[in-house]
């Protein structure tokens, strides 16, 4: 299942688990965290919730410590 991007226009690609799903995914292509839910493999609705900070490779290695 592919959805859009509420906030790039990125194709999302959503594998299988994603059939029955009510929960927020991430574009990885601008950080965007959207809300999803699915039913039966079928969209039902899609919710732009915010964009998430990226992190400098600095941030993120001060995450994993």
């Amino acid at each position: 299942m592919k959805i859009n991007c509420l906030s790039c226009g990125h194709n999302v690609d959503l594998d299988d688990l994603y059939e029955d799903y009510k929960g927020q995914v991430k574009c990885f292509a601008c950080s965007a965290l959207l809300e999803i839910c699915t039913e039966q493999g079928h969209l039902k609705s899609v919710n732009f919730v915010k964009i998430m900070p990226r992190l400098s490779v600095e941030e993120a290695f001060e995450h994993t410590l």
